[in-house]
């Protein structure tokens, strides 16, 4: 199905919306996960600060405020149905622009800077920001947009190791326990443990960003070894008790989600990307006829 221009224009809109909502309303899944975070905390202080964490979510809910001041590296998932005919530079350009336009028309505080000069533009955008990644889909006349702030405190705590296939299990396990050590407090625990495994070396960072990013807290890998190692992994990191802010407690993850891709024979690729503890999204369903769909 071809769309019209009025489509690129809703899109630019729907962008726009999808950001704020992202920053204001937290997702159910990561409400019931903070509640269930609570009542397992056995530490005084890790129960005073979930007390305050789900205090900020219910300010945030009546006074419609931002749930945190980082409004992040604006980050979309954007799935094409292949049946829908449309130019993907426009649709670019439209996300581009609803990015811009929520960050000057709401206000809040822009993020986003050059490396090297720091300048900030002061509406979210830069060269090659935001980012936007795609997947298309098979007979669908949908497109479907994801949009995640990413915080510094857990963007900045991400890594990649290439193992090689000697190191086995054990050494993946290793690794990812002693990352997981030496971040201390900076990601804002309890977070989202994002794992990508194989692949080449962006591929699997990617995968790790879309493990922590993507998937609702309860989700479990539909390969029953992955899914065990998710278990194990969340079991083995709380039992860390960093808790929650890293003053203590059983509180250390929320969950571990693994994302994995087969890789060369002389490789193991480990990418780990973290997500604080208001893991921030937001979710669009744009039909052909103009129809839109909010959720998470």
């Amino acid at each position: 199905m071809e769309v019209t221009s009025d489509f690129y224009n809703l899109v630019e809109e729907t962008s726009s919306k999808l950001y704020i909502k992202a920053l204001k309303d937290l997702p159910p899944d990561v409400r019931i996960g903070l509640k269930a975070a609570y009542e397992r905390e056995t530490s005084t202080t890790g129960l005073q600060i979930l007390n305050t964490m789900l205090e900020n979510v219910k300010i945030a809910d009546s006074q419609t405020r931002l749930i945190c001041q980082d409004t992040g590296i604006p980050i979309y998932f954007v799935k094409v149905g292949d049946k829908l005919r449309l130019s993907m530079c426009q649709l670019e350009e439209a996300i581009v622009k609803g990015t811009a336009r929520a960050t000057t028309e709401h206000p809040f505080r822009s993020s986003v800077v050059s490396p090297l000069k720091r300048q900030n533009n002061q509406n979210s955008t830069g060269y090659r920001i935001p980012v936007i990644h795609y997947q298309f889909v098979k007979d669908s006349e949908d497109l479907e947009i994801l949009m995640v702030p990413k915080g510094s405190g857990s963007e900045n705590m991400s890594f990649l190791k290439m193992l090689i296939p000697a190191d086995g299990l054990r050494g993946v396990k290793r690794h990812i326990l002693e990352t997981i050590i030496g971040m201390g407090a900076n990601p804002c625990p309890p977070y989202t443990v994002g794992i990508g495994l194989g692949g080449t070396s962006d591929l699997c960072m990617k995968l790790a960003k879309i493990a922590s990013t993507t998937r609702e807290l309860d989700s479990k890998n539909s390969d029953p070894e992955m899914a065990e190692l998710e278990q194990e992994l969340l079991e083995a990191i709380n039992s860390l008790k960093i808790g929650p802010m890293g003053l203590g407690g059983v509180n250390t993850a929320m969950a571990v989600h693994i994302e994995h891709a087969y890789t060369h024979i002389t490789q193991n690729p480990v990418g780990i990307n973290i997500q604080c503890w208001p893991a921030r999204r937001a979710r669009a369903i744009l039909k052909a006829n103009g129809n839109i769909e909010y959720g998470y």
